[in-house]
């Protein structure tokens, strides 16, 4: 793979040109062309915030979700791509537009396998339980808790309502695709000995598996492994 060196600058004008290219998706979404190579999987990775309706300040690290969701059209179109890879390491982030993805990566009729790297928090349990099967590597962790604001908040009960609607949807989209049950997320969700200044409970690698939250401890070996058994039982 090529190493890019932002002092770098090509033998030709044509390669000067891809460098520009890559320099400016780097500054302006943390992102390069990847070389290409043959494959029949669709790779796709969530780190960061997930950004939503409203722009992430310029100093984190977001995942745009409306980025993700043409890759994902495209990974269902392409009858080359026989299976999707997600890779998260996220704090979570837009409680909609990560719904709104995790529901168009679970409604593709094609293998998916997920890879919790670091963290899946938030929004970002719905996204890591999104897959037909789903990974946490052993030092990675997972945070649960209820939908939260910051600042302003205008009509209060209104508010309340709606928040209460918005939390009913990602129970009810965690539970339909883990194997965790209500009482127990409930009450994970709601735990006041875990997380200082807050409600909510932090898991970690074998503790999300142990609840049913994700199916299983492993790196990406072992997700590609299944994604790939995935694949050849697909075709059978």
């Amino acid at each position: 793979m090529k190493r890019y060196d932002l002092n770098y600058r090509g033998e030709n004008n044509e390669d000067e040109k891809k460098d520009d290219k890559n320099l400016d998706e780097l500054k302006s979404i943390g992102t390069m062309d990847i070389p290409e190579f043959p494959n029949d999987i669709q790779y796709l990775t969530i780190i960061g915030e997930i950004e939503g309706h409203i722009m992430a300040p310029p100093q984190k690290k977001a995942t745009k979700y409306e980025h993700l969701i043409p890759l994902l059209i495209a990974a269902m179109e392409d009858p080359k791509i026989k299976g999707v890879f997600i890779i998260l390491n996220t704090i979570g982030g837009d409680v909609e537009a990560g719904l709104a993805l995790a529901e168009m990566i679970s409604s593709i009729d094609k293998p998916k396998v997920s890879l919790v790297l670091g963290g899946g928090h938030s929004v970002g349990v719905p996204l890591a339980t999104s897959t037909d099967y789903s990974f946490i590597v052993p030092s990675a962790s997972m945070t649960i808790h209820p939908i939260r604001t910051t600042g302003l908040v205008i009509g209060g009960p209104q508010t309340f309502r709606y928040f209460e609607k918005m939390q009913q949807r990602i129970i009810d989209y965690i539970i339909r695709t883990s194997n965790i049950d209500r009482d127990t997320l409930m009450k994970l969700m709601y735990a006041t000995d875990e997380i200082a200044n807050d409600v909510g409970t932090i898991l970690i690698g074998q503790e999300a598996v142990d609840y049913g939250l994700i199916d299983e401890v492993g790196g990406f070996s072992d997700a590609l492994y299944k994604l790939r058994s995935l694949i050849n039982n697909d075709k059978e």
